[in-house]
């Protein structure tokens, strides 16, 4: 019968699995959604014998991501818990492909892994193809971002995933902006898929949490991922799990709502004299524009993103309020991000609300 409910979870579309995954079983009495495990300490000879090494509210959560994406998930304590595990993998003097431009986090701990002598970084820009399988021979790792973060720009996975398994290199994804309702790349042979669960995952603004998944195929890198968690300590509380699983019951609606929203947004700032450009991968919620404005147009954008009422300047993205941030104020952004960009992460509100506030703020510049 468990089976036969597998099967059954199998053909379901991603838009129910997001509700269906992760409950307790249906038997009488039992309650709909799992409990909050509170411990420290378990009872010897069961499956775990210290919080470090499990927490029964983990569990859900990784079955239903691990599902969601068609692979074996783990949570970790945040997304750069997840991203420093992963990129563990790499040993010491091995050779990293990374995008030019992708989220500071990423880059600021690759160019110190530089500096001090343990790491050899290639940078390249993802949509050519051509420039990053030129720099895969000898890598250990293919660090790949579609849509990238900031500037949206996306890269062929399937095909950098094949010309890096060629040259003997492992691939991950960040998948956070994408989530498994846009696009699954372990169906495109990648060997870890990585997440912000702060984001859209869990979608309120309220937990820091991270989510790798591998393909069930051989369990080695799951293994090395979760023993790095076990011995690092970067392990999620559970009620950071237990919320971000409540959080990803809504992710279908949330996203739809805010893609929705982000096309409709992007249609419209095109047209707007104050915005010089506008980078929309034509799907997704977030949406990246460039303010026209003196000089090099930063402190443009700067008054832009702190004039709006409704949009909330402020970093991070992917909850159901819209954010915008100028990115350049944060420390360690790439250079290859322009000084005037601004990334908007686009919510669930009425797109006609968000438009007048966006329309007020740049005409106050």
């Amino acid at each position: 019968m468990e089976q036969q409910d597998d099967d059954a979870q199998t053909e379901l579309s991603p838009r129910t699995k997001v509700v269906a995954l992760g409950r307790p079983a249906r038997t009488p009495g039992a309650a709909l959604n799992p409990p909050v495990t509170f411990t420290s300490t378990y009872i010897a000879d069961g499956p775990a014998n210290y919080a470090r090494v499990s927490n029964p509210t983990w569990t859900p959560l990784e079955e239903a991501v691990g599902e969601l994406e068609g692979g074996e998930a783990l949570v970790f304590s945040s997304g750069m818990a997840a991203v420093s595990a992963v990129l563990a993998l790499v040993p010491a003097g091995g050779v990293v492909v990374a995008p030019a431009s992708a989220y500071n986090g990423v880059v600021v701990t690759l160019a110190e892994a530089v500096e001090e002598g343990r790491l050899t970084v290639r940078w390249v820009d993802v949509t050519d193809d051509e420039a990053v399988t030129a720099a895969l021979p000898g890598a250990d790792l293919l660090w790949l971002e579609s849509p990238t973060n900031p500037l949206l720009d996306i890269a062929d996975i399937r095909a950098l995933t094949a010309a890096a398994h060629a040259a003997g290199a492992l691939v991950a994804v960040d998948n956070t902006f994408a989530t498994p309702l846009l696009q699954r790349p372990l169906e495109d042979d990648v060997d870890v898929v990585v997440h912000s669960a702060t984001k859209y995952l869990a979608g309120h603004s309220d937990v820091l949490l991270g989510i790798t998944v591998t393909p069930v195929r051989g369990r080695a890198i799951h293994d090395r991922l979760a023993r790095r968690r076990l011995l690092g300590g970067a392990i999620a509380g559970p009620m950071e799990a237990w919320l971000a699983l409540r959080g990803l019951r809504t992710l279908s609606l949330r996203l739809e709502r805010a893609c929705d929203n982000a096309a409709e947004l992007s249609r419209r700032l095109t047209d707007h004299p104050r915005i010089a450009r506008v980078r929309y991968p034509g799907w997704g919620a977030i949406v990246s524009v460039e303010v026209d404005g003196e000089g090099d147009g930063a402190t443009a954008a700067e008054a832009f993103a702190a004039g709006t009422r409704i949009w909330s300047n402020s970093t991070s993205l992917g909850g159901v309020e819209s954010q915008l941030e100028r990115r350049r104020r944060q420390p360690g952004e790439p250079e290859a991000v322009p000084v005037n960009l601004v990334r908007m992460s686009v919510g669930v509100e009425d797109v006609d609300d968000l438009w007048a506030d966006l329309v007020q703020a740049l005409d106050a510049l």
